[in-house]
């Protein structure tokens, strides 16, 4: 029970998802769907939800005398069996001068969702409401008397059929079963399906951990299965899209493609030069950090909406949204050191295939990482229950110093380009105008005289110098994504083979392809 004051404290305070008042004394549906809203806890507080009886709307009190039957009638909410399963209430009488307040304090259900006649009401805010769907789903989630969880349930529209046999005896099973028990198992494939939870043999089906780790096409059975990739030249969706990619299939080809996408596509270096003497690599994103953050977006994330994880990197930070919010017991006051798992299956196949480490330090051993690369934080928002989202930013300063108008100008330099390629003969000398006998020749030099001491990338180079010969270094190391230093390099080592020449300074000047 609460103190008067503190009651008083509840009075004088605005209507939230802790209290509710009313001076109705007879409308118990109203009360039974305040009961159910408050047991059923959606926000996760943890903390008792009040029901006050002789109070108006702005808190003051109406003059109520209450009395022993209206506070049987309240008791009985619990008792009477239209609100299952059964909530822990207490409830008694508060007196003052301006009159009584019953008072119902209803406890949060251990077991969600609680029902009145068979229907879900939730409290968002300052008001009760029957939940929806993704409600309904959180609040089973939040249970901490757990039903099968949905990665063990059957895919009744699936068969054996849709699962990869082949991937499953020669990459999946080796590694969950010792080759000396393999040799000597004479189970058949669908029992051995169903000892590692892929197969339901009660259904003659699939489970969804079946379809998600081993399925042939598990995006056309569990539509929101796949990862959505995007990376943007700026600092909003609004800019230019640079790079965009959809990872999907089973777990075991996407999680491969996944991780090496990280290391070789997500995280870029460069040299910084410290002294005249030393230079040290600027790693825009470390590749364990993010590593860890994609395999905790693949294992945690809810598989039944049909939305897709997202995975969006701007010019000053990768942000990842994830569909599910926080986990069972897993709440923004004890994250990240409790854990819970939602898809448990899936769980322990990563860990057993080697895609997570260690249960339990992966935020920790995120933030570690992040820090020691002057990245600063990750940054994570539960204010959305349906998703969990995290944000990184970009230890590359001079990256992120590429901003929406340098992105600009590379478009610019391709509008130019093009007027270029469409009309030779008009170009002015500045642009350095190339007739249509010389841009063959350079290809023929290129391909015939250099093409074996030639990389693809100094080709291209080249090309673009003869598309446009004042275009700068920096201009095509945008172009390129790759750093003008970089650039700067290879343009010296045409200069050293004599197939390119400076004419004038950095200013003014002009490149010369020598034929």
């Amino acid at each position: 029970m609460i103190s008067d004051e503190q009651i008083r404290a509840l009075l004088n305070d605005i209507e939230n998802v802790r209290v509710e008042r009313t001076i109705s004394t007879d409308n118990t549906d109203k009360f039974a769907k305040a009961v159910c809203a408050f047991a059923n806890d959606l926000p996760n507080t943890r903390v008792p939800g009040y029901l006050m009886i002789g109070a108006f709307d702005d808190g003051t009190l109406n003059g109520l005398k209450v009395t022993d039957r209206l506070l049987r009638n309240l008791a009985g909410l619990r008792a009477d069996g239209n609100i299952q399963p059964k909530p822990a209430l207490m409830v008694w009488k508060a007196s003052f001068p301006d009159g009584d307040i019953a008072i119902v304090e209803v406890q949060p259900s251990k077991i969600t969702p609680v029902k009145y006649k068979g229907v879900t009401y939730v409290r968002i805010g300052a008001r009760k409401a029957e939940a929806n769907e993704e409600e309904e789903r959180i609040l089973r989630e939040k249970s901490e008397v757990k039903s099968p969880t949905f990665d063990t349930t059957p895919c009744l529209h699936s068969t054996i059929d849709d699962l990869d046999l082949d991937l499953f005896k020669k990459e999946y099973l080796p590694k969950f079963v010792k080759a000396s028990v393999l040799k000597n198992d004479k189970r058949t494939v669908k029992q051995q399906l169903v000892s590692l939870q892929l197969f339901d043999s009660a259904h003659d089906c699939p489970t969804v951990a079946g379809i998600m780790l081993i399925g042939k096409d598990p995006k056309h059975i569990l539509f929101g299965s796949y990862i959505q990739y995007v990376q943007f030249a700026g600092k909003s969706r609004t800019s230019k899209v640079l790079n965009e990619r959809q990872f999907s299939g089973n777990l075991l080809t996407m999680l491969k493609e996944l991780d090496y996408f990280i290391k070789y596509t997500i995280q870029k270096q460069r040299p910084v030069f410290v002294t005249v003497l030393r230079e040290e690599m600027r790693i825009n994103y470390p590749y364990e950090a993010i590593r860890e953050l994609a395999m905790n977006l693949v294992m945690h994330r809810n598989y039944q909406t049909n939305a897709p994880a997202k995975c969006y990197e701007y010019s000053d930070r990768i942000e990842i949204d994830n569909p599910g919010g926080l986990y069972g017991k897993v709440s923004p006051d004890n994250f990240p050191n409790e854990t819970d798992y939602r898809n448990p299956v899936i769980a322990v196949a990563m860990k057993t295939l080697g895609y997570v480490n260690q249960f339990g330090r992966g935020i920790e051993m995120v933030q570690e990482e992040l820090e020691a690369n002057k990245n600063g934080l990750a940054m994570f928002k539960f204010d959305d229950i349906t998703t969990f989202k995290v944000t990184v930013m970009n230890a590359d300063l001079e990256a992120v110093k590429m901003t929406e108008n340098e992105a600009g100008t590379v478009q610019k330099r391709h509008k130019d380009i093009a007027e270029i390629e469409q009309n030779t003969e008009n170009n002015s000398a500045r642009v350095g105008e190339m007739s249509e006998k010389r841009r063959r020749n350079v290809g023929e030099m290129s391909e015939k005289n250099v093409g074996e001491k030639l990389t693809e990338r100094q080709k291209i180079i080249l090309k673009y110098i003869s598309q446009s010969n004042i275009i700068s270094a920096k201009e095509i190391s945008v172009l390129l994504q790759i750093t003008d230093r970089t650039i700067e390099r290879e343009m010296q080592k045409l200069k050293k083979m004599e197939i390119l020449e400076r004419i004038g300074g950095d200013r003014g000047g002009y490149w010369k392809i020598k034929q």
